[in-house]
């Protein structure tokens, strides 16, 4: 293959929840490909120790406080990529018909107002810059998830946001501005050790590799889809799910 290397050499990136398990990984393998990564979250302490360990900078942000996200953004020259992995509050094993109203909409608000409010920051700066990439993770789930696992209102969540993905990448790709999904089936890793084995078992069993994806995987996607070598893909999902998805 000729032409430039994949990388985020110049690239300004901000990840929401890069604190997380998800969200760590995504900053290491940017920091990695060259990229100039800024975390951001909600806890000091974990943001501040995974910046240190990527020698990336961190700032203290409530994705679902309007004025914060707005101030922390503008403190930004240029915002290249923008990434929200932040938790969706959401609250699983209960029945629905047994689940409070507050408690099945609590990852469709947290989702949908989060993701709005830093896609909205950082289009802001892209418009102007006429480029730009804003990455969202999560995509259409398994439709027989349904079936093994009470979700609450997460898989409602998540269709939200893809309505919101397919809306900005129509509106922000007459600038130049590229809006994907990471659709994953679940990362075994990011699961709590404590409740993993029968988690990875029902993500493993539903594929067709016989193995789920790692966070190096999602990583090194969500490299590639920052990248120039994904600027043909735009209001669509880049499906990782090892085939846990498909049709």
């Amino acid at each position: 293959m000729t032409g430039e290397p994949m990388n985020l050499n110049g690239k300004t990136a901000v990840i929401y929840g890069g604190a997380g398990s998800v969200g760590g990984a995504i900053a290491a393998a940017f920091t990695g490909a060259g990229a100039d990564v800024h975390l951001a979250g909600r806890t000091e302490a974990t943001l501040k120790a995974k910046a240190e360990e990527l020698e990336a900078r961190y700032a203290v942000v409530d994705v679902l406080d309007e004025q914060a996200v707005d101030r922390h953004a503008a403190t930004f020259d240029r915002i290249d990529i923008s990434v929200n992995v932040t938790t969706d509050n959401d609250v699983q094993g209960t029945p629905m018909v047994e689940m409070s109203v507050d408690d099945y909409l609590s990852p469709v608000v947290s989702a949908v107002r989060g993701k709005f409010l830093t896609a909205r920051a950082a289009a802001r700066h892209m418009i102007k810059q006429q480029s730009g990439v804003i990455l969202f993770f999560g995509g259409s789930g398994e439709a027989s998830a349904h079936r093994r696992w009470q979700l609450g209102g997460l898989l409602a969540a998540f269709d939200a946001v893809e309505a919101m993905r397919r809306q900005l990448a129509a509106e922000l790709g007459g600038h130049g501005v590229r809006v994907v999904t990471l659709q994953t089936g679940g990362i075994p890793e990011s699961v709590p050790a404590e409740h993993r084995a029968p988690i990875e078992e029902d993500i493993v069993g539903s594929t067709l590799l016989g193995r789920a994806a790692t966070l190096q995987d999602v990583g090194r996607t969500a490299v590639f889809a920052a990248s120039d070598w994904g600027r043909a893909i735009t209001g669509s999902q880049v499906n990782i799910t090892c085939g846990g998805v498909f049709g």
